[in-house]
């Protein structure tokens, strides 16, 4: 059987990822105030489908959602930490398309653990995860065309802005468009 004939639901039940100083890992339900605490901020508000008030109750809706999307093949949320303990942030994979082998990353950093090249650091590791365990073809972020914050970081791990077609997605308090950013295998 080739990674291309693994059933949808392909995600390790429990996933860890470490390197360049970080170690990606699953949330568990110790983690639900520091969660709430990370996302309920401004900046996580603005750039990403998490509301404010993000409270403790709708971290623990959130998770709940991160564990059926992994069930069920969709997509896998960890833990951005640099030990192993207290989460500082989260990226996420998810499938572009059912089946196929693009996948799409997003991440959120803490206020407080910003510009320490944390984000940059965590979509590289989910980037080469994307590649060498799920064997992805290619790896994509979306950023609203106003988030230079994102924009370099998508720079700094190596991605390029396409000239595809804005994306329109809905963030429940209206949509938004957003920009492709690439990365290809053979890139590295």
């Amino acid at each position: 059987m080739t990674t291309s004939d693994l059933p949808r639901a392909a995600f390790a039940p429990s996933v860890t990822v470490s390197g360049l100083g970080l170690h990606l890992r699953d949330w568990t339900d110790e983690d639900l105030p520091v969660m709430a605490a990370l996302f309920d901020e401004p900046q996580v508000d603005r750039w990403t489908p998490l509301r404010s008030p993000f409270t403790l109750e709708t971290a623990r809706a959130y998770l709940a959602r991160a564990r059926e999307g992994r069930a069920a093949g969709l997509r896998l949320q960890l833990a951005v930490t640099e030990d192993g303990g207290a989460p500082l942030g989260e990226v996420l994979l998810f499938r572009a398309s059912p089946g196929g082998r693009d996948a799409e990353l997003g991440y959120a950093i803490g206020a407080a653990h910003r510009r320490r090249g944390l984000a940059t650091r965590a979509v590289r590791l989910m980037t080469g995860y994307a590649y060498d365990t799920l064997a992805m073809d290619r790896v994509l972020l979306r950023i609203a065309p106003d988030n230079e914050a994102s924009a370099a970081v998508a720079r700094s791990a190596g991605f390029r802005l396409t000239d595809d077609e804005p994306v329109v997605r809905d963030r429940g308090d209206g949509t938004v468009s957003l920009l492709t950013w690439r990365h290809d295998r053979d890139s590295e």
